[in-house]
């Protein structure tokens, strides 16, 4: 059996893209997408109709048009895969709970009319305290949510004590960090904080009972994957599932909710608390605005390539 055959059997793979023919490829379970992913997608000649209908009908409002583009990409993707799909708040939103409350509401009225139930969205919001009371909100309303940008242990802990359905932490972005942070070129995956991040957070998620589900992202190498095998869900670039199914490699289960490797003390954060862990964590306190600007730089890209269309 390849690496691929071997994970699937311990955990669920995500696909990281919304490249149509790549997911039609790969048949993961569940997808999730971003505006560079849409921005990609929307690059291919079988798009060309619906981006010029889409910019007709809005007269160039780029907001509506992005919003329209991603539950139709969106659906586009339900019909390959047996699960569900991230689809991802404006990042613009992030430190704002009503407005990103709203917005997954218009989201979801939207698949609604589409034919697509609800069970099948997750809804994408920043790992800020803002966004996790929102997506509580959403919880609450039989919505589910994909809290992503997740970089400690606060903000993992505050997500399972609002009841979200699932958390993303970032592998590779912690990796990138530790190495400039260490002048380190190569850090092998044992020492890697990325990998024991995700670890430490799936541990305190099953010894204490969490329903939370843990999806590691941000992979730089199959290295990382492997080494959180029997994790939840793995979200996963095409590059990297091509990769493991090439590779004839024994895995070996890292993670269960058997296998405790310490006692973890429970510990819960209000707004004042999560945010003095936040500045306190070198981490997340650089990674988590510094992402939350990408994103808003790649849904900037969307609205030049829109524009530029016209």
């Amino acid at each position: 059996m390849t690496a691929l055959s071997q994970l699937k059997n311990m955990t669920t793979i995500v696909a990281d893209t919304g490249d149509l023919e790549a997911i039609s490829r790969l048949k993961p379970v569940d997808a999730t997408t971003n505006p560079s992913l849409i921005t990609k997608a929307l690059t291919t000649p079988e798009k060309q109709v619906l981006l010029a209908d889409t910019m007709y009908k809005y007269a160039g409002d780029v907001d509506k048009v992005i919003d329209e583009l991603t539950i139709n990409i969106g659906c586009d993707i339900l019909k390959l895969i047996e699960g569900r799909v991230s689809t991802e708040v404006d990042a613009r939103l992030s430190y704002n709970t009503q407005a990103t409350i709203d917005k997954a509401l218009e989201y979801i009225d939207a698949y609604s009319k589409a034919g697509v139930d609800k069970e099948r969205i997750l809804i994408k919001v920043a790992s800020t305290w803002e966004g996790i009371k929102a997506a509580e909100a959403l919880e609450k309303q039989g919505i589910h949510c994909n809290l992503t940008l997740l970089f400690g242990m606060h903000q993992a802990v505050a997500c399972a004590d609002a009841g979200i359905t699932l958390i993303s932490p970032f592998v590779g972005r912690i990796l990138d960090w530790q190495k400039a942070d260490e002048n380190r070129t190569d850090i092998p995956v044992s020492e890697d904080k990325g990998v024991l991040s995700v670890s430490s957070i799936y541990q305190y998620y099953k010894q204490h009972g969490y329903n939370t589900q843990v999806m590691g992202a941000s992979f730089r190498n199959v290295d990382q994957i492997i080494a959180l095998a029997g994790c939840d869900l793995l979200t996963i670039a095409p590059n990297l599932i091509d990769e493991l199914n090439t590779l004839d490699t024994q895995i070996e289960r890292k993670l269960s909710a058997q296998m405790v490797m310490e006692d973890m003390a429970k510990v819960s954060f209000d707004q004042q608390g999560f945010e003095i862990a936040q500045k306190q964590d070198a981490i997340a306190n650089s990674l988590l605005p510094k992402g939350i600007d990408g994103f808003i730089a790649a849904r900037e890209d969307l609205v030049n390539a829109l524009k530029a269309s016209r």
